[in-house]
């Protein structure tokens, strides 16, 4: 079954390559190839034996039996009963491969007449579109950041201008900063108190006690005004310390994520908050010579937080992931990017005014809660996708269709915030 594998992801990685020199030789071609189209679609289209389907097949029928209410989330293998985190690096590859043998299996063609069939009743402009025949459509996608949602969707240097000038000013407030740092260093403090528990690593120790010095700092720049006087100024309290410590800036912050990276930076069951913190330190350093003082009074500690806001504004690039993940607190109150299992395409009809954007994920098992945990992901990602598009003034209407992949299955539609979810069984 290893022979199997290690076969198909050759012919896989095969038909990749002629993908992208394919791509590489129509770069130069207008704008509306960028869209994927039924005439592209048929091209790139690789068939494999028979045989080799009812393998993998049978592969990915034992492995959706072994991996039964086990999900794979934002980087992150979760048991889907308790959303709880698990740590086990054989578990994590077979979900892995679950999904790569699943990539390879959408392709055949009694599969892509089963979701053309299902998803016909849903295109756009009386047409029929060939759903993930595109080898490149069924490549796994890690959303985090805004240049490759703009990238994707074909937005241009002007509008991604606008893009960021708009959202900008909204996603760096002070209170959304300081929320988003909170978030990740509560849920790492989480991960790290059952490690300092049963470990001897003084590593852990460490890091656990600059993660309550990072919380201490952030409730003390956020809270310490709320008991002010009944009077909107407050006037500064006089110091009659000589010689006292300096008031404390972000740059305090900045050297306690660099000693807790290099604590942490070893522990494989941390990986995503390390890379997270890496992230974070971005802004971090972009405000390091701000004052987080809240001795000082009211107006001028209201001055500081609007020179957070404006230098985060003013420096985050476009394809800032510290930008993007202030997007990602800003609209769903989390910090993790969001990854699909199929990234899909974008489709236009006949006109300019109708386009459809479709994804896909796959399933492990049709449980309910894995099921709508899967339409979230997706409405989560797309929901990326149309905030770009309609912010940066893209022309035409988008619309959202998510595509679920699962065995053993009741094939039907489902509906999530206005949007249509297909659940398609994986069967031969």
């Amino acid at each position: 079954m290893i022979m199997l594998y290690n076969h198909l992801q050759r012919r896989f990685f095969i038909s990749r390559l002629k993908h992208l020199t394919d791509t590489r030789c129509g770069a130069s071609q207008s704008n509306s190839m960028l869209y994927h189209s039924p005439e592209q679609s048929s091209t790139d289209q690789e068939v494999l034996p028979s045989e080799w389907y009812e393998k993998a097949f049978g592969k990915i029928k034992k492995l959706s039996c072994k991996l039964r209410n086990v999900d794979l989330m934002d980087g992150r293998v979760v048991n889907a009963s308790d959303d709880s985190t698990i740590i086990d690096e054989r578990i994590e590859q077979k979900m892995r491969t679950f999904k790569s043998l699943v990539r390879i299996l959408i392709g055949s063609p009694s599969a892509q007449r089963r979701i053309t069939e299902m998803a016909g009743s849903s295109s756009i402009n009386g047409q029929t579109h060939a759903w993930f025949r595109n080898s490149s459509e069924r490549e796994a996608m890690v959303v985090d950041s805004l240049t490759k949602a703009c990238n994707f969707l074909g937005v241009t240097v002007q509008q991604r201008k606008l893009l960021r000038h708009t959202i900008c000013p909204q996603i760096t407030q002070h209170h959304i900063w300081t929320g988003a740092l909170d978030q990740i260093l509560k849920e790492l403090n989480l991960e790290l108190l059952p490690l300092s528990n049963r470990s001897t690593n003084k590593g852990i120790i460490m890091a656990l006690q600059i993660v309550s010095s990072c919380l201490k700092f952030l409730d003390d720049a956020t809270n310490s005004n709320v008991h002010f006087t009944s009077t909107w100024i407050r006037p500064a309290p006089k110091r009659t310390i000589v010689n006292s410590s300096p008031p404390p800036r972000w740059e305090d912050m900045l050297e306690m994520f660099n000693d807790l990276i290099g604590y942490l930076k070893d522990e494989k069951s941390l990986v995503h908050y390390v890379t997270k913190l890496e992230v974070m330190k971005e802004g971090l350093s972009q405000i390091k010579d701000v004052w987080s003082d809240r001795s000082i009074g009211f107006k001028e500690a209201k001055l500081q937080e609007s020179l957070v806001q404006k230098k985060l504004s003013k420096t985050l690039g476009h394809s800032s992931r510290c930008l993007f993940t202030l997007l990602l607190y800003y609209l769903f109150g989390h910090f993790r990017d969001i990854e699909v299992d199929f990234c899909g395409g974008l489709l236009k009809g006949d006109g300019n005014d109708k386009f459809l954007l479709f994804m896909g994920r796959v399933l492990s098992c049709d449980e309910e809660k894995i099921v709508w945990n899967g339409v979230r992901q997706l409405d989560r990602a797309m929901g990326i996708f149309k905030l770009v598009w309609e912010t940066a003034g893209m022309k035409g209407e988008l619309g959202l269709q998510g595509h679920l992949f699962c065995v053993e299955t009741e094939v039907r539609q489902l509906s999530y915030k206005g949007n249509a979810y297909l659940l398609h069984e994986i069967k031969l």
